[in-house]
């Protein structure tokens, strides 16, 4: 596993059949910055989102690497990933974490 500011990724056996392939590599916005969670270069992965929303990843070359502004990098092995936004309690609600 793997955690990125808010976002966390975990190695998969497969992308779910249906799964549609995003034109971007953006993993997550950031909502109130305006950074973003992304690949670093376009041509070493593919990202793609079930019928529910639920996105994934898949690292094309030897590895990939994961930027945003306020995070150090990360670099992802050649493979297959699901990408979660984490959330927090408050007694309020269950909310997602915003960078």
């Amino acid at each position: 596993m793997w955690r990125h500011g808010d976002v966390l990724i975990d190695s998969i056996d497969a992308i779910p059949e249906g799964a549609e392939k995003h034109h971007n590599l953006v993993l997550a916005y950031g909502e109130i910055t305006g950074h973003s969670h992304r690949i670093e270069d376009q041509t070493t992965a593919e990202l793609w989102e079930s019928n529910d929303g639920l996105l994934f990843l898949k690292v094309i070359a030897s590895q990939a690497t994961i930027v945003h502004e306020e995070h150090d990098p990360i670099t992802l092995p050649q493979g297959l990933y699901r990408v979660w936004y984490q959330r927090e309690y408050t007694p309020q609600a269950i909310r997602r974490v915003i960078d």
